[in-house]
């Protein structure tokens, strides 16, 4: 693997043509969330779980008595919920407005969650991998700090760190070039190789987007063309190393991942240096 910069290695192999440059790009900010769909807690280290993901990352999920989903997709009130969750102790600070706080045991927030939905909902918790969104792609999502400020910037009113808890990525990694991460997946059938310190990982499709980002991250108000827009601005701004054939619509960013078996157990730590390798079959 290499950080991105040429060489001369004559390998007949394909690789992902990362220009990092002189500046290695590095981890910048690791992201769990512990509850599906509510706040995320920042670490500075984690451990891959078996599953790919992150420990403690989607643990718990809100579920309606049809056994669907509390998300935001579904749930539009979800927005409105604050969150703070210890992992350590097992205990959920929640707040939302017209609601008594809670704070104490997650195994006890069904009753809150309830009174605040207007419906019957309960937590669940899977320890072995969670809820990942994607169940192929299950790794970390992973985006950089300059398509964060280049996808603000499109939206008044909204700066990075708005944009970040829109589109809720796992790992921010510290590329001022925006859309540094679309180097990290190639053509449909194939998965790019990385690594983020000693954890190897693939680099599968660029996420499809749903509502969620759309909407204001505290109140659930949806932003005005905010679809149309990251859509024209995306085709306008795709930088030619953004190809393959996943861009059937521009209503994609960040990067969905998967991280191979053995890798199952190490840990990310923030700072870790990424390197960009090969482009291999899926």
């Amino acid at each position: 693997m290499t950080d991105g910069s040429p060489t001369d290695d004559d390998s007949s192999a394909p690789t992902a043509n990362a220009t990092a440059g002189a500046a290695a790009v590095t981890l910048d900010r690791i992201a769990v969330y512990p509850v599906k769909s509510l706040d995320a807690e920042f670490v500075d280290a984690a451990d891959i779980v078996e599953n790919g993901g992150l420990r403690g990352d989607r643990e718990y999920a809100i579920f309606d008595e049809d056994d669907q989903y509390v998300n935001g997709k579904r749930e539009r009130a979800v927005h409105r919920i604050r969150s703070s969750v210890s992992l350590a102790d097992g205990t959920v600070e929640l707040s939302a407005p017209e609601m008594d706080d809670y704070d104490g045991p997650i195994a006890e927030a069904d009753d809150w969650l309830s009174a605040y939905f207007g419906y019957p909902v309960e937590l669940r918790r899977d320890l072995a991998g969670g809820f990942p969104d994607d169940t192929e792609a299950s790794g970390p999502t992973v985006i950089s700090t300059g398509t964060l400020d280049a996808v603000a910037s499109w939206f008044d009113g909204v700066d990075a760190d708005e944009m970040r808890r829109r589109l809720r990525p796992n790992l921010v990694l510290d590329a001022t070039e925006p859309f540094w991460e679309d180097h990290l997946f190639d053509r449909r059938g194939t998965v790019v190789e990385f690594g983020v310190g000693g954890v190897a990982f693939e680099g599968v499709n660029p996420c499809q987007r749903c509502v969620v980002p759309s909407r204001d991250p505290d109140t659930g108000a949806e932003t005005a063309d905010f679809r149309t827009t990251l859509m024209t601005k995306r085709r306008e701004t795709l930088p030619e190393w953004s190809g393959g054939d996943w861009f059937d619509h521009d209503f994609r960013l960040m990067v969905n991942t998967a991280v191979p078996e053995s890798s199952w157990g190490e840990t990310l730590s923030v700072g870790d240096v990424v390197t960009v390798g090969d482009i291999v079959p899926e």
